[in-house]
């Protein structure tokens, strides 16, 4: 009796095993796609960070584009040993630019933000354990922050994730920063970036806006300076959309992408042509593609971005992304297309072999007919 009372309890447990078991694999295979095999094959994919890769950002440099940098950011994992990493165009890590940080996690790119006497580029990023932004010079990468901004200081919700850098039309740079949570109302916050009388940047609060819909988190940002929009990911609902400029309404003016996307919402990069039109490009994450939307919205309203496409690519659950129409080499002569993979690299893609047949191309703004 007590024999078979074991084995039935042994039979029991090993039941349980299996079933756990494939519950885990099943719900692995319906959440993470595996990579399409009409995936886009990237040009370059570049050297691994340390840790776990998040978000790129390209920098252009001023006379000689074959000589810009892609920044990147590591998490760090758990223990938040990140970092800045600065690659060539080859995908070789600068190791003398590349700077440590505490979890950084998105970073952004703005020109000609105007200390002692002269006008530099800067790269922003959100250093989460130490809920601040950080502020480096480009292209030598030097902190010019004095060992960050704090973000989020009235609210108990910190953590900041997601920044996205808007210049207006008389210069003035904004950082717009999101956080691992926060409230339904106010979830993002506007700091205008100045650098002071020693060329140390700080950051002054100038607005709260933006909708959250509690569902999980926001953590992708992107802003459309000649536009004058931003944009943010609330992952597994959709886009938001609305004026970048702080004096503006905080009305949200679109919520789109509710429909076609696997699971999350994640990084957001807008091509561009001269004449206002383009593409905005989001990170179906689970589903290793991105969704494709008309950047100028429809003829009837600005406001309305239909899907135009998706575009499976080689990347594996990527996060952040950034795109350029420049003509950085006769490898990229239309533009490139950077994106994170959970591998720990970037990937630079041909802006060509993103758009197909469906999108045009801009090589530095201009549209080809």
């Amino acid at each position: 009796m007590n024999f078979a009372l074991s084995i039935n309890k042994d039979f029991m447990l090993f039941k349980t095993l299996v079933s756990t078991l494939f519950c885990s694999v099943f719900f692995l295979s319906c959440t993470v796609q595996k990579i399409s095999k009409f995936a886009v094959k990237p040009v370059i994919i570049t050297e691994k960070v340390s840790v776990d890769s998040d978000d790129p950002a390209i920098w252009i440099h001023p006379t000689d584009p074959s000589q810009s940098l892609i920044i990147g950011t590591d998490k760090g994992g758990d223990t938040g040993d990140g970092g800045l990493y600065v690659f060539d165009l080859s995908g070789k890590t600068d190791r003398s630019k590349t700077v440590k940080l505490s979890r950084p996690n998105n970073v952004d790119i703005a020109y000609g933000l105007m200390a002692n006497g002269k006008k530099i580029d800067i790269a922003v990023c959100t250093e989460r354990n130490t809920n601040s932004i950080r502020v480096f010079s480009l292209p030598d990468m030097k902190s010019i922050d004095n060992g960050g901004i704090p973000v989020f200081a009235d609210s108990p919700q910190k953590s900041p994730m997601g920044v996205a850098l808007y210049t207006d039309k008389s210069g003035i740079i904004y950082a717009i920063v999101g956080r691992k949570t926060g409230p339904q109302k106010g979830y993002l916050y506007q700091y205008k970036l100045r650098a002071d009388e020693n060329g140390v940047v700080t950051g002054s609060l100038v607005r709260k806006f933006g909708n959250f819909s509690g569902k999980k988190e926001i953590e992708a940002i992107a802003v459309d300076n000649e536009l004058g929009y931003v944009y943010c990911s609330d992952e597994g609902v959709g886009v938001r959309k609305y004026y970048a400029h702080p004096d503006s309404s905080d009305v949200e003016l679109a919520l789109f992408a509710t429909k076609g996307v696997r699971q999350d919402h994640e990084g957001i990069s807008i091509y561009k042509a001269n004449d206002g039109t383009g593409y905005i490009l989001l990170s179906d994450q689970q589903a290793n593609a991105f969704c494709v939307f008309p950047r100028e919205g429809t003829a009837n309203n600005p406001h309305d971005h239909p899907m135009i496409k998706k575009v499976f690519t080689s990347t594996m659950e990527s996060d952040g992304s950034d795109v350029s129409n420049v003509s950085f080499s006769p490898a990229f002569a239309n533009g490139m297309f950077v994106a994170m993979s959970t591998d720990g690299t970037f990937q630079l893609y041909r802006w060509e072999e993103i758009a197909g047949n469906e999108l045009f191309l801009a090589p530095n703004g201009i549209r080809k007919k």
